[in-house]
C-alpha cells in the first residue's frame, strides 16, 4: 500500500492531531523531490501576480515556491523597515491559500548578513541603523563594493531581524525558512570594531548558527541557505562568486548538518563537484539553476546521477529575468519538473509528503 493510500485510511482523529503538528522531519522531506521556483517577491503587485500563477505552476509539477520577501512586507514590529509598495498581510494570506489549494509549499526568504544594498540603493536596515553596517561610514553611494553587509556581531542586529523573521513565519505558517547568505564579500572587515582581527569562517559560522538556533531550535522548522560561501574556490574551480575566495569555506565544518544547502550554478560545466561534496558532508542539497537552458539541464542531469536520497530535488531561479506570468513556459523549469517526474515511483505523490497543513 502506498503512502497516499495509507493516508486515506487514517482515522479522522489522527488527521486532526497531525494537522496541528509543524512538519520538520528530514526523513519525510527526502521521500519525494522538491520541484521549486525561487521568486523575488518584494511588492504587493508581484505577490498578486504570483497568486494568479500558482495554479499553472502546480499543473507543471512545481510543488515548492521560495518567495524572497526581505523588507517587502508591511512589518508591524518595525514599520520603519518596510520597503516601498510592501506586501500586505491580506495579500500574503491569499497567496498562501492558493498555494495550499494547489499543494504547493511556500517558503519565505529573508536575505541575511549580505546583500544589504544593490548598486546605489541601500536597504532599510542600514538606512535606519547605519551603525549596524560592517563598514560604517565607508563606500559613499556604495561605490567600490558589490553589496553591503550588516555586522553579525552587533548585539542589536539579531533581535530586530528575528522580529521580522517571526512575522513572516507566523503569517505564512511556514515550515521552513531561507536565510539567503550568498555572495558575502564584506565580512570580518578591519573597519568593523567588533569583527576586526577575527576569522572570516568563524564569523560566518556564528551567523549561521545564530539563525539556526532561532529558526530550527526555537520555531522547530527547517532552515535553508545558499551554499557558495561554504565552497572553497581553491579546491573547486568555480571562481569567487560560485565559491568562496575570502576564507569563509571552513565554516562548513562548524554548522549543523540539518541545514538544506541551495547549491546554485548558472553556467554549463562538465561536473558540479560541490553537489557530491555537500552530500558527503551530510547535508541535504537542493541544486539551483538560472536562465541558460543547457546549463540548467546539465546541473539537473548531474544531480540525478548522484542517486542520493539527500539530493532533494531542483530549485529554479529567475532573478527577475522571467516575468511571473510567463513562468509556466520557462524552459529550465519545465525540464526540471519533467526530469524529476520520470524518477518518481508510479504510486508516489507529486508533492513533498509533509502531512496535513493547517488552514
Amino acid at each position: 500500500m502506498s503512502t497516499r493510500q495509507r493516508a486515506y485510511t487514517v482515522l479522522p482523529c489522527l488527521i486532526l492531531i497531525l494537522s496541528s503538528i509543524s512538519f520538520c522531519s528530514a526523513d519525510a522531506t527526502e521521500k519525494y523531490p522538491w520541484l521549486g521556483i525561487h521568486i523575488m517577491m518584494d511588492t504587493g503587485d508581484k505577490t498578486e501576480q504570483l497568486t494568479d500563477a500558482v495554479k499553472g505552476l502546480a499543473k507543471l509539477g512545481v510543488n515548492t515556491i521560495v518567495a524572497e520577501i526581505n523588507y517587502g512586507y508591511e512589518y508591524q514590529s518595525h514599520p520603519n523597515l518596510r520597503s516601498p509598495n510592501a506586501i500586505s498581510k491580506k495579500q500574503l494570506k491569499e497567496l498562501l491559500a492558493q498555494c495550499r489549494k494547489n499543494n504547493i509549499r511556500l517558503i519565505p526568504q529573508f536575505q541575511c548578513f549580505g546583500h544589504q544594498s544593490w548598486k546605489g540603493t541601500t536597504y532599510p536596515l542600514l538606512i535606519q541603523y547605519p551603525e549596524f553596517g560592517e563598514t560604517p561610514g565607508k563606500y559613499p553611494d556604495n561605490k567600490g563594493i558589490y553589496c553591503r553587509s550588516w555586522c553579525p556581531l552587533h548585539p542589536e542586529v539579531n533581535p530586530i531581524v528575528f522580529d521580522l523573521m517571526d512575522e513572516l513565519i507566523e503569517v505564512l505558517q511556514a515550515d521552513a525558512f531561507h536565510v539567503g547568505m550568498d555572495e558575502i564579500f564584506l565580512i570580518a572587515e578591519d573597519s568593523c570594531p567588533r569583527c576586526k582581527g577575527k576569522g572570516k569562517a568563524e564569523i560566518f559560522a556564528k551567523a549561521i548558527n545564530d539563525y539556526h538556533k532561532h529558526i530550527v531550535d526555537k520555531h522547530k522548522i527547517e532552515m535553508l541557505m545558499w551554499g557558495d560561501r561554504l565552497i572553497d574556490s581553491s579546491k573547486i574551480n568555480y571562481g569567487s562568486w560560485e565559491a568562496s575566495a575570502n576564507n569563509t569555506a571552513k565554516a562548513i565544518d562548524l554548522i549543523p548538518r540539518d541545514i538544506i544547502i541551495c547549491d546554485w550554478h548558472y553556467e554549463l560545466r562538465a561536473a558540479y563537484e560541490s553537489v557530491p561534496m555537500f552530500l558527503k558532508k551530510g547535508f541535504r542539497v537542493w541544486p539551483a539553476s538560472w536562465l541558460k537552458p543547457e546549463a540548467a539541464k546539465s546541473l539537473i542531469d548531474y544531480s540525478l546521477k548522484q542517486n542520493n536520497p539527500k539530493m532533494v530535488g531542483h530549485l529554479n531561479t529567475t532573478w527577475g529575468a522571467v516575468p511571473i506570468k510567463a513562468l509556466s513556459g520557462f524552459e529550465p523549469l519545465r525540464y526540471s519538473t519533467s526530469a524529476f517526474s520520470r524518477q518518481l515511483p508510479s504510486e508516489s505523490p507529486s508533492t513533498p509528503d509533509r502531512g496535513t497543513l493547517t488552514p
